[in-house]
């Protein structure tokens, strides 16, 4: 529905988009949706968070592979550090089922490739993160909307319709959808502007807030030095990838044109060495 808005209001203009690149996108994202709520479902809360820790070596992977993206040291250890640092603070309690881990690595993968894919689409077809909401959103909403209130049944054994719905649970419905559009927006415009691995970065520090958050508004209960230790040393690997990514060499993309390049520069200089030889 705010799609419509958005376009009414002119921040979508149109544009194209292939319906098999849409469908594509929105398999992933259901994926990753009904993945995570799966996996926290079945799993412990420390293997749940093993689990979102582990999509920033899997996105790097997908770069790497699909991409030819090549990482600095400084930014392979920038990203080990974040992660030690939000393990320190998040991991406790780890237990784990065959369902529980089959549900966990189709959560993360999902997760992977939907981010990627947002970063992919809008550099290759050229368009903006409200363009790509405004093509991905209304499909994904009324798959969702279909399938849903089934898997709900399915894995849950409540119908969505049994609910009593009262005036403060729909007033919180209507604030969760609502904070929800602004989750998505923000990570469309942050992963085309970035990548999805600078994505995962800064959605640790989300982590960090909410545990920050936490402690302020619901008492200290559970706050002990290795969770200040945590948070510190995620932090400090957080400003560490930013100085490290943003330097040159950092971070970057090695395309087939360089390479060639490369190698021809590499020959003529072959070949003069040799006429320098036999010189």
């Amino acid at each position: 529905m705010l799609t419509l808005v958005f376009r009414w209001l002119g921040y979508i203009q149109p544009t194209n988009l292939p319906v098999s690149e849409i469908l594509k996108f929105v398999l992933f994202a259901n994926f990753s949706i009904v993945g995570m709520n799966i996996s926290l479902m079945w799993n412990s809360v420390g293997f749940y968070q093993i689990a979102k820790l582990s999509m920033i070596p899997v996105s790097c992977f997908l770069e790497v592979v699909l991409d030819q993206v090549r990482y600095s040291r400084d930014t392979k250890l920038s990203i080990v550090v974040v992660l030690l640092g939000v393990a320190f603070c998040t991991v406790t309690d780890v237990s784990v089922n065959f369902k529980g881990f089959l549900a966990a690595c189709i959560a993360v993968w999902s997760t992977a490739l939907q981010q990627y894919y947002v970063h992919y689409l809008q550099r290759k077809y050229s368009i903006g993160s409200f363009n790509l909401l405004g093509h991905t959103a209304p499909v994904q909403a009324t798959s969702l909307l279909i399938v849903g209130p089934f898997l709900d049944y399915m894995f849950t054994g409540e119908r969505v319709d049994a609910y009593q719905y009262s005036t403060t649970s729909v007033a919180f419905l209507i604030v969760s959808c609502t904070i929800a559009v602004g989750t998505n927006l923000s990570q469309f415009i942050c992963i085309g502007r970035f990548t999805a691995v600078s994505f995962q970065v800064i959605g640790h520090m989300k982590t960090i807030l909410v545990l920050t958050l936490g402690f302020v508004f619901f008492g200290k209960e559970g706050l002990n030095l290795q969770v200040v230790l945590g948070m510190v040393v995620a932090v400090m690997g957080m400003i560490w990838y930013g100085n490290a990514s943003s330097k040159p060499g950092g971070k970057e993309r090695i395309s087939y044109s360089s390479q060639s390049n490369k190698s021809l520069k590499q020959e003529s200089l072959l070949e003069s060495t040799e006429q320098e030889d036999k010189v």
